[in-house]
């Protein structure tokens, strides 16, 4: 498969213009803009390269870490499983990184509070 690494490049340059920054709260699940990666980093899909992706922690209005979600599982530990909207995701918790909200599409929903903690802990679990 080749990467189009040169209209993810143009996808760029437009993100990077501050705009209207969407208003966004740790739990929420966003589209957002991840592009064409390197190697095995997680890409985006479609036009705007875009992927789900769940806000972890929010540090200010614009940076926050998220973990890009997908719909099919690798039934590794690296993923974790839950249900959003009465559809199976997993959470690929070795692509937690650092988002500007820049590259917010569209907001997807939030999940509950017991499904966040259940990832969260996952995360730490993962990362100790």
């Amino acid at each position: 498969m080749q990467k189009d690494f040169d209209h993810w490049n143009t996808v760029k340059q437009s993100l990077d213009k501050d705009g209207n920054l969407p208003s966004f709260k740790e739990r929420e699940i966003w589209w957002l803009s991840v592009g064409t990666n390197v190697g095995h980093e997680a890409n985006g899909k479609n036009d705007f390269f875009e992927r789900p992706v769940l806000v972890v922690r929010k540090f200010n209005h614009r940076l926050f870490w998220g973990v890009p979600l997908s719909t099919k599982n690798k039934n590794t530990p690296h993923y974790h499983a839950f249900s959003f909207k009465d559809r199976d995701q997993y959470a690929m918790l070795t692509q937690l990184r650092i988002y500007d909200s820049n590259r917010m599409i569209d907001r997807m929903g939030q999940l509950s509070r017991g499904q966040f903690k259940l990832i969260s802990q996952a995360l730490k679990d993962y990362f100790r």
